[in-house]
């Protein structure tokens, strides 16, 4: 493949779990945010809270950023030019994602090129109630994945991904044929395994439902791992759809709003 300083960031980033107490210069910072700005958007649906410097960020991190799919602004413009949203919240809710994804990715890559590492915290819709209450959020805006950034203390290894040949499809979406599938568990077990990553962050999901545990750090690996979470997490969709009413989401209505 072709190197530049720009794919090559890309290829080295990794998850930063262990940071420097150092924090970024009001510059840097916003630096961070006018990069993650510039990201293509649908319509701006996406807002960035900043804590900075607190002792319980996680991971001790220096910086901790929330982004939001924010519709109160884009409303608050609307109402000015006379325009109730008839959108419904759905429909919104997938822009919206969009928006505040590709902009902390913008934010991920801006950081990496200044010397700085971060993680996502996947986790924040699930927090949505605490996180509002604790930015005095209005109605409308909705965390949807929180990041630690800073300067690294630690200098772990890219993490594994698929083969190509079972993440690009050309033309059509293949039939995924056994082969395919072995290599792809293969690759990512082996190379997980190879860097001892669950073993060194004693990462094991415990089963559920009386299943007998059959496996040790020697041979959990990746797809034992993803097989764990979403064979067993969340099967309700009942939580996140109370947090986002919470919000002042209803996906289940096509109801005009003014």
């Amino acid at each position: 493949m072709r190197h530049n300083q720009v794919i090559d960031t890309l290829m080295n980033r990794k998850s930063i779990r262990k940071y420097k107490p150092q924090i970024p210069t009001d510059e840097e910072i916003e630096t961070l945010a006018r990069a993650a700005q510039q990201a293509p958007f649908a319509a701006q649906m996406c807002s960035l809270l900043l804590k900075k410097g607190a002792p319980d960020t996680p991971y001790e991190a220096p910086l901790l950023f929330t982004v939001c799919f924010d519709m109160h602004k884009l409303e608050k413009i609307m109402q000015k030019r006379g325009w109730p949203t008839k959108s419904c919240d759905l429909c919104l809710l997938l822009f919206g994602l969009q928006d505040a994804v590709l902009m902390a990715e913008n934010l991920v890559i801006a950081a990496e090129s200044l010397g700085m590492g971060s993680c996502f915290i996947g986790a924040a819709p699930y927090l949505a109630k605490s996180i509002s209450k604790e930015y005095k959020l209005p109605e409308r805006v909705f965390p949807i994945v929180q990041l630690t950034v800073g300067y690294p203390d630690e200098n772990p290894p890219p993490r594994p991904r698929y083969p190509m040949d079972y993440f690009l499809f050309e033309d059509r979406y293949p039939e995924l044929t056994e082969e395919m599938i072995n290599r792809a568990t293969e690759v990512m077990d082996r190379g997980y395994l190879a860097q001892d990553y669950y073993r060194e962050g004693d990462y094991m999901v415990p089963l559920e439902n009386g299943r007998k545990e059959t496996y040790s750090f020697n041979n959990y690996s990746w797809t034992e791992h993803m097989g764990r979470k979403w064979g067993q997490w969340t099967p309700s969709p009942d939580i996140l759809m109370e947090a986002l009413q919470a919000c002042g989401f209803d996906l289940n209505s096509g109801k005009e709003k003014q």
